[in-house]
């Protein structure tokens, strides 16, 4: 299971005329987050501030842009799309051209048969769904073995405490594509100013001091009781404390985790991951690997300050 709680899939329809659009939306909005653009450009800039959808529809003949070429431009930075053209002529270069080289998934002409063009957006998405999950694979395991990578580099390499956690936060933050990342020294049971950052964002604050996660891990220290388990805010509506929600949207944060490190049954540190965006979501794997890897760094944290 996931952090944060499934949404619907979201879908592109990109076409010239309106009443199409609406044909679309309607057709899809139950299974789908459904997103409408006009035009290839306006999709273009829609997508780079939606981010990435699981199946674009576009239209083939548009003014300015053929939904050919438009779907080509998406295919740099959202591989994993699914792509589908409507066409309403014989063109057959240009879509053989497309699919071909990978960057459209089916065509369909028009008029379309609702029950067919619903069948092939299916299929679509249950191809996305496995493309995403090989995709997640492949970069878990490059997570894994930059964090090993660091684990090692701190041990072996590393001559002080500060350049370790600095080692150690760059490596959680690249690994998870986090907008920032902290790891803070807690000594008696309350932290102390010996850190490491990495950070993205000149936006996100880099101080653990005021957050509500880590208050309340402190204060369950203080109380006598074991602090080892991940703890984590999303920002879902209606669902948060109204103070916690305000601090982290001041921060803008959409997504948090702090993870204790231990080494010995001892709090060692905070490592806290952060991410602005709202649709940011991690699989149960990677909070497995986050949590274990966090441990593994426990033991190189030890070392350093031994040493």
């Amino acid at each position: 299971m996931s952090l944060t709680k499934p949404k619907k899939p979201k879908m592109l329809v990109v076409d010239d005329e309106p009443d199409n659009l609406d044909l679309l939306y309607r057709t899809f909005r139950r299974d789908f987050q459904v997103l409408r653009s006009e035009s290839g450009a306006e999709a273009l800039t829609l997508l780079s501030t939606e981010g990435e959808v699981a199946v674009i529809i576009s239209d083939q003949r548009m003014p300015e842009m053929k939904g050919t070429e438009f779907l080509s431009k998406t295919v740099p930075n959202f591989p994993d799309t699914i792509r589908i053209i409507l066409t309403g002529f014989t063109d057959v270069e240009d879509l053989v051209e497309a699919i071909n080289s990978g960057q459209v998934y089916k065509y369909i002409t028009k008029p379309w048969d609702p029950n067919e063009l619903k069948t092939v957006v299916q299929q679509a998405a249950e191809t996305y769904n496995i493309l995403k999950q090989r995709t997640e694979e492949l970069h878990r395991a490059q997570a894994q073995m930059i964090l090993m990578q660091a684990i090692v580099q701190v041990t072996q390499v590393s001559d002080n405490l500060e350049n370790s956690l600095k080692i150690i936060a760059q490596a959680f933050g690249d690994s998870f594509c986090a907008d920032n990342c902290i790891v803070q020294i807690v000594e008696d049971d309350r932290l102390i100013e010996t850190k490491g950052t990495y950070t993205k964002s000149e936006s996100i604050t880099n101080s653990l001091e005021n957050d509500p996660l880590v208050q309340d891990a402190i204060a369950s220290l203080a109380a006598g009781i074991a602090t080892h388990q991940i703890q984590s805010w999303v920002n879902i509506p209606g669902e948060t404390v109204p103070a916690v929600a305000e601090y982290y949207q001041n921060t803008n944060i959409q997504v948090h985790l702090i993870v204790p490190i231990i080494s010995h049954s001892k709090l060692l540190a905070f490592l806290s991951l952060q991410w602005q965006d709202k649709d940011r979501q991690i699989a149960e794997e990677d909070l497995k690997l986050i949590h274990l890897s966090a441990q593994q760094i426990g033991l190189a944290i030890t070392s350093t300050k031994k040493g």
